[in-house]
Parts: structure tokens; C-alpha cells; sequence
């Protein structure tokens, strides 16, 4: 058996099942549930990396961005910003790439002026894109 006042300490902790937080939850990325910005606007050519998942990447005047290709694994998800005036270029490097809604394999897509994306990766060598792109 556990002592009453073992137990006490124990009621008082958070059940496994559906635990209730207070405060901030975060992990090595930040807080839970807010998409922290991966470093400043990327004004040249820039090509995602393992570090850039979970985070927003902001592309900048001159940016662009390419999705390399057997790089990320299943569920890996990369959120993307147009911060200029113009429309950028997101080139897919990758096996695979899908506009969501559609079927074709696109080998690059337009990211709309002040457009948001998302990548999420089915695999190391498949994505799926969806947001202001065409």
C-alpha cells in the first residue's frame, strides 16, 4: 500500500488520461499550438530543412523557396509567408508533390502576394500543398 500522505501527493497530480494545464504549455519550439518563425525573411534562394518543421518560414523581397527531396518524414508540416508585394516562387524538389484538390504531380507552385502555405509530408518523398498557391 501507499501512505495516505503519498497518495495526497499523488491526487495532486495532473491525470494521465485528460490532464488540465495552466499557464503556458511548451515543448523545444516554443509554445503549444503557436507556430514560431523559423529565423528572418528569406531573401534568396533557400531550401527547407528538418529544423524549418513546426515552424512558418517568411519569404522576403527576392526569396524563394525549394522543398527538397528525401528529406522530411510523415507528418512533418512547414507553414510558409509571402511578406512582399509580388507574387514568389516554391520550387518541389521532391518525388511528388500535390496541389491539395488536385491530382497532377506540380513541379513548382506561385505563392500568392502576402499568401500563406502549408507542406505537409506524407512521406520523405511526397507533399501536399495547400493555401494561396497555384
Amino acid at each position: 500500500g501507499v501512505t495516505s500522505a503519498i497518495q495526497t501527493q499523488l491526487d495532486a497530480k495532473a491525470p494521465l488520461a485528460s490532464p488540465t494545464f495552466s499557464g503556458t504549455v511548451s515543448d523545444g519550439d516554443g509554445a503549444i499550438r503557436a507556430i514560431p518563425k523559423s529565423g528572418s525573411d528569406k531573401t534568396s534562394s533557400y531550401s527547407l530543412t528538418t529544423s524549418d518543421v513546426g515552424n512558418f518560414i517568411g519569404i522576403g523581397s527576392g526569396g524563394s523557396i525549394t522543398v527538397p527531396n528525401s528529406t522530411f518524414s510523415a507528418g512533418d508540416a512547414i507553414s510558409i509567408f509571402n511578406n512582399t508585394s509580388g507574387d514568389r516562387t516554391i520550387t518541389l524538389s521532391i518525388g511528388t508533390a500535390y496541389l491539395a484538390g488536385e491530382d497532377g504531380d506540380k513541379d513548382s507552385l506561385t505563392l500568392a502576394t502576402r499568401g500563406v502555405c502549408t507542406i505537409l509530408f506524407l512521406s520523405g518523398t511526397i507533399c501536399v500543398v495547400s493555401g494561396n498557391v497555384s
